[in-house]
Order: C-alpha cells, then structure tokens, then sequence
C-alpha cells in the first residue's frame, strides 16, 4: 500500500483553481455572517493576547533590526 501513495501524481496537489477559489469564497462569506461571542476575561484568553503580543513585538523588532 506504501507504493501507492508514493506514486501520487504532483497535479493531485496543486492549489484549486479559479472556479474551486469562488465556491470557496461564498462560503467565507457565510461564515463572517457568523458572529462568535469571545470572553474578554477569560483567564485564557488573556495569555493568549500576551503571548500573540509578545510574538507581534518580536517579529517588529526583528524587522527593524534587519532594515538597518
């Protein structure tokens, strides 16, 4: 069985086309219709803002030092 997945053809992997990326879009669209409730205060989300922040200021850091 190993055999026959390594002989997939490298077309089976390619980015979808044109037609494939509207479908795709329409329903993107549906789901920013979608409203998702998230608690501000959670204790969990809190981390993940600190550590999304820290990330942010790292990688603004980074690119300073690298233009200079």
């Amino acid at each position: 069985m190993s055999e026959l997945n390594t002989k997939t053809s490298p077309a089976t992997k390619q980015a979808p086309g044109p037609e494939e990326k509207g479908k795709a879009g329409s329903a993107k669209k549906a789901e920013e219709d979608e409203e998702i409730d998230i608690d501000l205060t959670a204790p969990e989300t809190e981390k993940a803002a600190l550590a999304i922040q820290g990330k942010f200021r790292r990688f603004q850091k980074r690119k300073k030092d690298a233009s200079s």
